[in-house]
This record gives C-alpha cells, structure tokens and sequence, in this order.
C-alpha cells in the first residue's frame, strides 16, 4: 500500500484568470469545500498518511484552509518554491520532504475518482519508474500515445485528428494523477523548473524502456482549467451530491435582490436590486443595487492587477464565462 502523496498546487492558474487573482487553484471552493481538502480526504481514504503540498502562488490562500491536516487524517508539510518549478522539479523537490521511495502524484487543480488501489497494483505488477492515469482522449486537449504495451510512446498535441493508429497504439488524456518511484526525479535539478512530459519522461524512457506507463480507465474527470471550466465542475458535483451551489462565509443577500445558479465565495455581498445569474463571485466582491451580471466570474477591482481577461465595472472587474449554464 501506498501510504504517501506529493500534491501540485504551486501553478500560477493563469487560464483561471480573474479569479486566480483571488486563490490558488487549490483553495477554490468545490460543492461545500475547498478543492485540496477534498482531494486531501480522498487520498486519505486510500491509507494515505503524509502529503507534500507544493506551493508559490498566493500560497496563503491554502495553508490558511489545511494547515498541517489534522481534522483531514493526513500529516501535511509544504515545499515552498522560490519559482514554480513545473511536474518535474515540483516533484523532485517536494520527495526530499517525504520519507518515501514511492508516492502517488496528484495535480491540484483537478477531481477524479480514479481507482487508487488499482493503479497502485498496476504499477506494482509491471515496475516502472511512474506509471501515469488516463481516459479516452478527449477534445481540445494534448492527448498520451500509449503504446499496445501501455507504455508511454508520446505526445499528441490539440488538433491531431482522432483517427486510430494501426499500429496498435491508442490516445489517452492524462487527468493528473500518477504512482512515482523516487528515483524517477533523482536527476532532475530541484532548483530549475522542468516538465515531465515536454522533457524529462522521454529522457526516461530513452534511458530505460518502459520506464513510464499510462493505466486507461473508465474513470470520471472534472478540469478547474477556466473559469467556465470551473464553474461547470461546480455545477455538475452540487447537482451529483444533492448540494446547493457553493455560498461563503459572511455572505449577505439583501431581500430584494435576485441571486440565480451562482457561486459565492467568502464575505460577498449582494445589494437590493441587483441580479446575479450564473456568476462567480470571489471573496469580498459587494454587487449594487440596480447592477445585473449574468455569466461572468467578478473579482474587486482593487484585486485587478496584471493583464486580465474583462474590464473594469465600478469597484468590480468583470470576466465573462464563456458558453451557457452549465
């Protein structure tokens, strides 16, 4: 049994924008609770008992919400990065703060019900360096091309037609999860960032063939990529688990205002007279009276900084979602 993990949440979610402005990936509230601590739980499910959280962006935003998890059944220490040091030097840092030849992988800025144990088994049987989770390719996406062996055999960038290899090979969508040997890492400079797929995992598997593995699975897979594919992630778990969509702490809707299917996080207020539909609204947004939003994630102007995606309203900075309710 695997009994640690590395968990990625150091990435900048630049795609996420305006609301990474706001939190880390990792600390977005998902259907009652914040994305790693619901990640956290699942691991723990498993016998997971020590997890590396990674972290560089806005790394307060998680510590404040897992501290060291004790409420959650797993010990967790962080690796702080100078600079975001990517899926190869994210892990190779993170394994000197894990007393631990082999962990479990996972990506912070996604959900998924891949069978855990199974994968564990998978890599126990065959023995590679890392043995990666997939799905069906999906569109708009890179896609794995997995070998009739399962092993590693590529990249396929978006836009590759979908048409099957005859050689045996399939596509894969690699959803963020992975059984890791140590000894994987142990070349990668803890200190410049990498990439395992782009880099690193072809130097693997060019040194030691079969050294990385994908294992295909029926399982389910929800992005917190954009906004849209955020708020649609919210929706769908809410709906799964007969919750309500996600309302903060110190939330305050006045009587007289029209909140529809929209998230809010932390310390929101929504003035008399104002319509929200299908909105994400992030921590200390106020909406004012005789103000209508619909579809758009909203930030305060005043956590605005950067380049973003929208413009300005008032005090607030306004992004729309792309597509329809989800």
């Amino acid at each position: 049994m695997i009994d640690a993990a590395i968990l990625l949440a150091a990435g900048l979610g630049t795609r996420l924008a305006p609301l990474s402005r706001v939190r880390a990936k990792a600390a977005l509230p998902v259907a009652g609770e914040v994305l790693i601590r619901r990640q956290l739980r699942w691991l723990a499910a498993v016998g997971v008992r020590r997890v590396v959280v990674n972290l560089h962006h806005l790394p307060a935003t998680i510590t404040s919400r897992v501290g060291h998890g004790d409420d959650l059944g797993v010990a967790v220490r962080y690796s702080w990065e100078p600079v975001v040091l990517g899926s190869a030097g994210g892990p190779r840092r993170a394994f000197d703060l894990l007393d631990a030849d082999r962990a479990y992988v996972v990506n912070g800025d996604m959900i998924t019900d891949v069978d855990l144990l199974a994968l564990a088994r998978e890599h126990d049987a065959h023995r590679p360096l890392v043995t990666m989770a997939g799905i069906a390719a999906l569109p708009g996406y890179n896609s794995l091309v997995v070998g009739a062996d399962g092993v590693l055999a590529g990249v396929e960038r978006v836009g590759t037609t979908g048409a099957p290899h005859a050689d045996g090979r399939h596509r894969a969508h690699f959803i963020g999860v992975q059984v890791a040997e140590r000894r994987a890492f142990a070349d990668v400079d803890p200190h410049v960032p990498s990439e395992t797929l782009k880099a690193h995992y072809p130097r693997l598997l060019a040194a030691t063939p079969g050294a990385v593995r994908v294992s295909t699975s029926g399982a389910s897979y929800h992005d917190i990529g954009a906004p849209s594919d955020y708020f649609a992630t919210v929706a769908t778990l809410a709906r799964a688990e007969g919750r309500p969509l996600d309302q903060g702490a110190d939330v305050r809707v006045a009587p007289g205002a029209d909140v529809r299917h929209s998230v809010l996080w932390d310390g929101v207020e929504v003035e008399a007279g104002a319509t929200v539909d299908g909105c994400v609204l992030a921590d200390g947004v106020r909406v004012p009276g005789g103000l209508h939003l619909t579809r758009a994630a909203v930030i305060r102007r005043a956590d605005a900084h950067g380049d973003l995606p929208g413009a300005p309203l008032g005090e607030l900075w306004v992004t729309p979602i792309d597509g329809g309710p989800a």
